[in-house]
């Protein structure tokens, strides 16, 4: 080797510790920064043996098996969080069987006031008690229904700003596509684009899970895992109309609220069928059409099943045929075709509601009553105490073809929704304990403090003996010229 050779090879190899150390600095300064990965150099040989080295680039050291899984992780935690807080928020409202204000509970409260009445029949203060824990189940209905809407127009919003998030980011990766390639063609690392890439990569696959395909000059495609085109080349374009006020009676069927359209063309909502499924934006159509769908339903079922019972032929003779019982669809007798939204407006019939300029009395006598009858006679409230208590098969909702009586629909009801919220709440706890799992496995695999901190005392040792070389070199021509 003569001494051209040796200072050569001792500047390549100042120059490739300066790059390591500068490597090393990024490395701990971004130990915890969300997206970053770590960085090594690749170094090649200069040609021939003697010359030195040379930086051939800056890797980004990412394991995609760990990182595919992690992404995984984050959408299952989304999705089961959107559910778990849909339930919680039914549970917070219609109770559990143990609440003193809880469907079931109110339901026996109102059972228990029809019995304390009979066995008084000439006690106005036990008539009054009766109409009140009628009004207070159909208000407790009433307000379900309120908090079931109120649900899914939140799920409505929150679908227009997921989907203006979604095309914001696909829009920001499609430009960080291009740089990325420009500067790769410039020969200059990309790095700390591909960091802020993976981490709009990463908020979208909570939005809709992806799969990430490499392209040509360091660009990436993106697929849902259902099978939808995101991203290649261009940004796709997801539209949806939000909906400021949701009712009972409103389905995405009817065209009453706004489906997904990818690049203008309708894109399924279905849970298990959509090309976008998985993740939270599905879980917000999941509360908004199914979820919520099915709750209203039983709800809805719970207050036909009440409407009917009292509007049974016979019950009442002061009756008209067509005129409503003691439990109206707001105020009037119950329309089949209308029951969507009934539990929304159940309400006591007006004519025994004090509130409303009725006289309680008419519990005792009946409801078509036009004086008051006999103060002791108590056939008509036990036969409203036995129309509450009869067994009969629903005509709706979801609590099957078994005989049931009011009571026992209202505990049916109860325990399916606290089944729902338990299986909600266990699928969040293992979700959310993979996804942890998975970010640690990932931190692992990320920068090592300790791993770094040694690697820069060897690029220490290294710089120190190539600026030994250096001034060996120097010294051997300094007496080259003293000769």
């Amino acid at each position: 080797m003569n001494l051209s050779t040796a200072l050569n090879s001792a500047l390549s190899g100042l120059v490739a510790n300066g790059r390591a150390s500068s490597n090393v600095s990024d490395n701990l300064a971004n130990a915890l920064t969300p997206g970053y990965a770590r960085r090594s150099l690749e170094l090649a040989s200069r040609g021939e043996p003697g010359l030195g080295v040379r930086v051939v680039g800056v890797v980004r050291n990412v394991d995609p098996a760990v990182l595919s899984s992690r992404r995984a992780a984050d959408a299952d935690a989304a999705r089961a969080q959107v559910r778990a807080d849909f339930y919680n928020r039914v549970t917070a409202v219609t109770g559990i069987p143990s609440d003193p204000d809880s469907i079931s509970a109110r339901m026996s409260a109102f059972e228990n006031g029809l019995i304390a009445a009979a066995s008084n029949p000439d006690s106005a203060q036990r008539l009054d008690e009766s109409v009140l824990r009628a009004k207070d189940l159909a208000d407790l209905l009433n307000t379900a229904t309120d908090a079931v809407q109120a649900r899914r127009t939140h799920a409505d919003s929150e679908i227009g700003n997921l989907v203006d998030e979604l095309n914001l980011a696909l829009k920001d990766i499609e430009a960080l596509n291009e740089k990325i390639t420009a500067v790769q063609a410039g020969g200059r690392s990309s790095a700390s684009l591909e960091d802020q890439r993976q981490t709009l990569v990463d908020r979208i696959n909570q939005v809709v899970p992806v799969r990430v395909i490499p392209r040509d000059h360091g660009q990436i495609a993106l697929f849902a895992t259902g099978g939808a085109i995101l991203l290649d080349g261009s940004a796709g374009e997801i539209g949806f109309t939000r909906t400021n006020t949701i009712v009972a009676e409103m389905r995405v069927e009817s065209g009453a609220l706004s489906g997904l359209t990818l690049n203008g063309n309708p894109i399924s909502t279905d849970s298990n069928r959509s090309g976008l499924r998985g993740g939270e934006l599905l879980a917000q159509f999941e509360v908004r059409d199914e979820l919520g769908v099915a709750v209203q339903a039983d709800l809805d079922a719970i207050a036909r099943d009440l409407i009917e019972r009292f509007e049974a032929p016979g019950l009442d003779a002061t009756l008209a045929p067509g005129d409503p019982g003691l439990f109206t669809d707001d105020g009037d007798a119950i329309d089949l075709s209308l029951e969507a939204g009934l539990a929304g407006r159940i309400a006591v019939n007006s004519v025994v509601d004090p509130d409303a300029g009725g006289e309680p009395w008419r519990i005792r006598d009946g409801l078509g009553a036009a004086v008051p009858g006999p103060p002791g006679d108590a056939r008509f409230l036990q036969a409203l105490t036995g129309a509450l208590t009869d067994t009969r098969v629903l005509g709706s909702g979801s609590f099957g073809t078994g005989q049931m009586s009011a009571s026992d629909v209202g505990t049916a009801f109860l325990s399916g929704i606290a089944v729902a919220t338990s299986n909600a709440e266990q699928r969040l706890t293992f979700a959310t304990t993979t996804q942890t799992e998975m970010q640690h496995i990932e931190l692992t695999q990320g920068v090592d403090t300790d791993a770094e901190l040694a690697h820069l005392m060897l690029i220490e040792q290294a710089y120190g003996a190539n600026a030994r070389m250096i001034q060996a070199v120097s010294e051997m021509m300094d007496a080259l010229l003293r000769i």
